[in-house]
């Protein structure tokens, strides 16, 4: 219940998306420490976000995605 009334169908949605979401950073950081877990969780959440959006027609969202790796990816290697 949220501010008095049932949650909608679209509300619940999202509440259990967060959830899940929120148990795949807890158990990949649980798994492999806090750095690495937190950056596995970043790939995996993003890898389910990425194909519900081309799912959707998004290809905004993957470009987006696409460049912040790349970003992290050069930042790191040269």
């Amino acid at each position: 219940m949220s501010a008095g009334r049932p949650l909608t169908k679209a509300e619940r949605k999202q509440m259990n998306r967060a959830e899940h979401e929120r148990k795949i950073k807890q158990d990949l950081i649980a798994r492999h420490g806090k750095d690495l877990g937190t950056f596995y969780a970043w790939l995996r959440i993003v890898n389910i976000r990425g194909t519900q959006a081309s799912r959707d027609g998004d290809t905004a969202y993957i470009r987006e995605v696409a460049l912040a790796l790349h970003n992290v990816h050069s930042r790191h290697v040269g």
